[in-house]
């Protein structure tokens, strides 16, 4: 059984973390896009213009096909990544988390600065609020009016989300159904030969 359901945070969060005088203030923001991570990167660097390191993660995409994390001049591995592991361990996507660090004048060493960007980005994080969603597909049906009641029998037997209705004399109707229910529901319609699906993606 395919998961057809994903996690994102619903609006922005901060939060921060203080560890030897350096001071780690972190960013979470929903993102859809590349494009959107690049503004949200350049709304922090405005904000926080006087910070030493902007260091980021984040995931887009339902399947999280997307994924970059980032040092920003940090030693390797040291900030991109453990902001990138929060990420992963609380199984969100369409996230970027930037976390800005003031330095305190004590170097923290490698585990220091994992420990600080991992729990500052943890902290954005747990400010959230967590909402699920879950992947869709819309599917187009085109019959003739006799055909309404088992057409809207279907869509009442599968609980589908009608999304749009055009009922004329050839009527149509656009539904969305849950990924992982898609081809049971489509085998069903297809039963009926009086009825043309299709997948409207």
């Amino acid at each position: 059984m395919m998961d057809d359901t994903y996690k994102e945070v619903k609006s922005h969060t901060t939060g921060i973390y203080k560890e030897k005088g350096s001071k780690f203030i972190a960013y979470s923001y929903p993102v859809y896009s590349e494009q959107e991570v690049k503004e949200k990167l350049e709304e922090v660097k405005k904000l926080e213009y006087a910070a030493r390191h902007h260091c980021y993660a984040y995931i887009l995409n339902p399947d999280k096909s997307a994924q970059r994390a980032n040092d920003d001049g940090e030693p390797s591995s040291t900030a991109g990544k453990p902001i990138l592991g929060q990420i992963l361990s609380n199984d969100l996507t369409n996230i970027l988390i930037v976390v800005v660090r003031y330095f305190g004048g004590v170097k923290l060493g490698v585990p220091g600065l994992i420990r600080s960007y991992k729990t500052a980005a943890s902290q954005a994080i747990s400010e959230a609020t967590i909402i699920t969603k879950t992947i869709k597909e819309q599917y187009e049906v085109s019959f003739k009016y006799p055909q309404m009641n088992d057409v809207m029998r279907l869509v009442k037997e599968f609980d589908l989300e009608v999304v749009n209705t055009d009922f004329q004399i050839e009527c149509k109707l656009i539904f969305a159904v849950p990924k992982s229910k898609a081809e049971v529901v489509l085998e069903t319609f297809k039963k009926n030969h009086e009825i043309r699906i299709e997948n409207r993606c």
